[in-house]
């Protein structure tokens, strides 16, 4: 979950934010219901959700923390994630997700053969793939025969809240606003909104967003903390500096930046800050010391 300096405040967060869609998908009604809506599938029934679960099969190993993982009575397996954060990271991350899945079922004995079908669905406030469909569904094809499916279990989909093309539910589409924030008369989206106002009415789960929340800020400063001394041992930092201050020259800003690079925005946002206030007198270790104090480079 992404923390920033105008974090919007609990009562006023919505369905957009994957920790409040975490709990209101601990209804297992409502997740049963949602999956049916984007799939277009009847399930007779799912395992209770495992809000947040995290798959983290080796100690060095990197975890990965889902928002919502559910399996139906045919054990086939669901991530879904809430997406409010545009990155070009989405594609890979869904590959690395599908992974962790089937790992995560071989880890528990599974052969090869019984690997169930796994579906990755990102709900994305925004267009993943600026193509203004509701919907991109991937499945591997091959290349050479036409309608050729390598039939290997895996389905991964990016809806788009803003999305104005393809041919989707009424159900669909009427979700998919509530995500970007439009009201509805849909019965779906109705019984959403009250589980969200339930769900803020909660003493408990309020407390825990606000823990996480100052959990997940400290990490990712002393994150940042960490690689900028790593960085500067290994001579990494001086280059992602200099990297920014190239993008910065040419009047890109610190999101672009930082979505090219695909570096932390904070790094790249007090990097960015430094070069424009250096200005023609710009070098490598200025920026640090201005951000960090002296330090020896080396």
């Amino acid at each position: 979950m992404g923390v920033t300096g105008n974090e919007i405040k609990w009562e006023e967060i919505g369905i957009s934010n994957d920790f409040l869609f975490g709990r209101v998908m601990q209804n297992p009604k409502l997740c049963e219901k949602l999956l049916e809506t984007i799939l277009e599938i009847e399930i007779e029934r799912i395992e209770y959700p495992e809000g947040q679960k995290v798959i983290n099969l080796e100690r060095d190993a990197k975890s990965v923390r889902l928002d919502i993982f559910v399996k139906d009575e045919k054990k086939s397996v669901y991530d879904i994630e809430m997406q409010a954060c545009s990155s070009t990271e989405l594609p890979k991350r869904s590959r690395y997700y599908t992974a962790m899945l089937d790992l995560d079922m071989l880890d528990k004995g599974v052969r090869y053969k019984e690997l169930k079908h796994s579906f990755v669905i990102f709900i994305c406030t925004f267009d993943a793939f600026n193509k203004e469909r509701y919907c991109y569904t991937f499945e591997n094809m091959c290349m050479e025969e036409e309608g050729l499916r390598l039939n290997d279990g895996t389905t991964k989909i990016f809806l788009n809240a803003l999305g104005r093309k393809g041919n989707i539910s009424p159900g669909l589409k009427a979700f998919l606003g509530y995500v970007a924030g439009n009201k509805s008369d849909d019965v779906f989206v109705k019984e959403l909104d009250a589980e969200v106002a339930k769900v803020r009415e909660s003493k408990e789960w309020r407390r825990e967003y606000m823990t996480l929340l100052m959990r997940d800020q400290e990490n990712i400063e002393k994150g940042i903390e960490q690689g900028i001394e790593q960085g500067i041992e290994q001579g990494e930092l001086r280059q992602i500096i200099n990297m920014v201050y190239k993008k910065v020259k040419k009047g890109k800003t610190p999101e672009v930046i930082s979505d090219e690079l695909e570096e932390d925005l904070r790094l790249v946002r007090k990097i960015y800050d430094a070069i424009v206030l250096k200005g023609e007198d710009y070098d490598c270790v200025s920026v640090y010391n201005m951000i960090y104090g002296d330090v020896e480079t080396g």
